[in-house]
């Protein structure tokens, strides 16, 4: 017996970390919809290289305001996408229904025309800021019942009070969608990154599914075991003593808890992965004979108030996209001898867990800025695989 091949929708692909993610754990997308040049300028490149994750993508260069999904796709299981992140984000004024920006309404709009099985969207962590709280409500509501859309003259006030009132009074729904979210860290599933980013997960009702997001498998205590308790994170990298940096006093009462909640057994699950980890094996970009794309030498990094860069011991910090300051202006490694450097374009791309073999176009400032706005790979992969296993 042939198993059903899963299809998806995705919107707002960017530069393709949700896209990569979910095509590893087995979805297959019909069609992959992004405006912006540089990003589809990535895809299409990847695409036609031959990239075994991307080579059959279908890219609509679009706005997805312009898109008529029965021109895209019939038949679909999942939509995914990450909606622009500017009304919610603090670089960009977190003005939520009041930004233009703010394409929550389309990717309803893609739940209501498609009709999917089940849909996947994330977004940052602002989204779920106390001063948000109505309109997050508004959002999640509007997710489970999308044949219930926004009148022309109506206030999004008076539409989140029908939609609530439509939710209490029990009545079944043509079509509506059991939805949960959870504001999930990177580096809980193997992301050398701490990056949080809000995931909404919804399945249509008529299925029945129960399903709950997939419980972290690395910990930040466990790293710390293996730093300062068994020592093994050093031998692995094999950094002799004399180079191993002294253990910060800020982690002293930290490692005393340790020792007596694990006494002589190690923290349960995998350690966080750190910045060397995923640096491992690339080369001094100032050596130009290496054969790595996208990873060139930026001069000009300065550590200052605020970017300090990071710790090649510890997670990295969140890779910022740009849109306020210079891009790449906290996307530094902070360096033993008290200097720091900017993160190279193929740096950037392992700490959002991006393979080697996938490119990118542009300047180093555009690059950053799409690897930025992405979301890693692995983390992707994680809550991807416990999607497919649900609905599979």
């Amino acid at each position: 017996m042939t198993m059903k091949r899963l299809k998806s929708v995705e919107l707002f692909t960017g530069a393709g970390g949700l896209a990569l993610g979910l095509e590893k754990t087995g979805w297959h997308h019909e069609a992959l919809i992004e405006r912006n040049e540089h990003a589809c300028s990535t895809i299409h490149m990847n695409k036609s290289l031959g990239h075994p994750l991307a080579k059959e993508w279908r890219l609509f260069p679009q706005d997805v305001q312009e898109i008529k999904y029965s021109d895209v796709a019939s038949d679909v299981d999942m939509v995914a996408g990450g909606p622009p992140c500017q009304p919610f984000s603090l670089g960009g004024k977190h003005r939520a229904h009041q930004d233009q920006r703010d394409m929550f309404p389309e990717a309803v709009r893609a739940v209501r025309e498609l009709r999917p099985m089940c849909f996947l969207f994330e977004n940052v962590k602002g989204l779920v800021r106390q001063s948000f709280a109505s309109y997050f409500q508004y959002v999640v509501l509007q997710l489970s019942y999308p044949l219930s859309p926004r009148k022309a003259d109506e206030r999004w006030q008076s539409h989140l009070s029908r939609l609530e009132r439509l939710h209490t009074g029990g009545r079944e729904a043509e079509l509506s969608y059991r939805v949960v979210y959870r504001l999930l860290d990177a580096a809980d599933y193997g992301v050398p990154q701490h990056r949080h980013r809000v995931f909404i997960v919804g399945f249509r009702s008529d299925l029945g599914r129960e399903w709950s997001f997939p419980e972290p498998t690395h910990s930040l205590c466990r790293l710390l075991w293996e730093q300062w308790v068994t020592g093994s994170y050093w031998e692995e990298h094999k950094l002799p003593k004399k180079a191993r940096p002294t253990m910060p006093v800020r982690l002293r009462p930290r490692l005393e808890r340790m020792a007596v909640d694990f006494a002589s057994f190690p923290p349960p699950g995998e350690r966080c992965r750190t910045v060397r980890d995923a640096l491992a094996g690339l080369p001094d970009p100032r050596d130009k004979k290496h054969a790595f794309p996208n990873h060139e030498f930026r001069d000009g990094a300065r550590s200052y108030t605020g970017h300090t860069g990071s710790d090649m011991d510890e997670p990295s910090k969140a890779l910022k996209a740009g849109d306020h300051g210079v891009p790449g202006g906290e996307n530094m490694i902070a360096l033993a001898d008290g200097s720091c450097r900017y993160y190279t374009v193929r740096e950037s791309a392992r700490v959002q867990t991006f393979p080697d073999d996938y490119v990118f176009s542009g300047s180093w400032t555009e690059a950053m800025r799409q690897i930025g706005n992405a979301v890693p790979v692995s983390l992707a992969v994680a809550v991807g695989a416990s999607v497919m296993k649900q609905v599979a």
